[in-house]
């Protein structure tokens, strides 16, 4: 088998750190499931033997790798992991999106991938530039989230709008005048729920594309982690009439 190269946006492979959200990914997406990576002082482990199990049903190779685990995870204590192939998705046109704009930060970017799960909003567009969906630490972050979803990386917000140039549009905006919950009430589906990067936020123009929203707070901070806003937002637009 080949070498395993440390993690690059390159690289055609990607690594999925974890035996929880190792287990998510061939639940998901077991056809791009690549190698199993083991360290010797789990394989007793719970979860291990569930991969270990899954992954010789679907005829993947497992290998000792405790060198490969630590220097992606950057932890002593990771257990398993999942080498997978990098692959495309189209966002489904008849289901509410989110629109992830200029996002910098991984952790930002997978906890607000697992949240939109949660809290069922399938279809994720992310704008350049941003960070990359496929780092470990982001698919880390997800917690395997980022499986269950569909995700595609735009160039611009423009090319995310010229393919679904007819959905409602909710920019989350801090000088937005209409509160969350007034907004969420009267939206109807299929709509796309559009977030800014982790310091600047969307840019004033947002305002006229769509229905500017605020999510009210109080003065004692400047504003809402991004992750947390997502959450936020999607729970109020999707569950805060039931």
């Amino acid at each position: 088998m080949p070498k395993l190269e440390p993690y690059s946006r390159k690289l055609p492979y990607s690594y999925q750190l974890g035996v929880f959200p190792a287990l998510m990914l061939l639940e998901a997406r077991p056809e791009c499931a690549a190698r199993l990576l083991l360290h010797p002082q789990g394989l007793e482990n719970e979860g291990v033997v569930k991969l270990r199990q899954q992954c010789a049903a679907l005829g993947v190779r497992e290998e000792l790798a405790e060198r490969v685990l630590k220097r992606e995870s950057k932890k002593d204590n990771c257990y398993a992991g999942l080498v997978f192939n990098k692959y495309d998705c189209a966002l489904d046109p008849a289901r509410n999106h989110a629109v992830l704009c200029q996002i910098s930060d991984n952790g930002n970017a997978g906890t607000a991938m697992r949240s939109l799960l949660g809290f069922g909003i399938l279809d994720v567009a992310v704008v350049k530039p941003c960070v990359d969906v496929f780092d470990p630490h982001v698919l880390r972050a997800s917690m395997g989230a980022f499986f269950k979803l569909r995700v595609k990386v735009y160039d611009s917000f423009d090319d995310y709008r010229a393919e679904f140039p007819d959905r409602a549009l909710y920019p989350f905006m801090l000088d937005a005048s209409k509160p969350l919950n007034d907004v969420a009430r009267a939206a109807t589906p299929p709509f796309s729920l559009v977030f800014g990067n982790e310091q600047t936020g969307l840019p004033p123009a947002f305002s006229a594309l769509g229905q500017a929203v605020r999510i009210p707070q109080s003065d004692a901070i400047d504003s809402l982690n991004l992750a947390v806003a997502v959450s936020v937002g999607a729970y109020a637009f999707l569950h805060g009439n039931a």
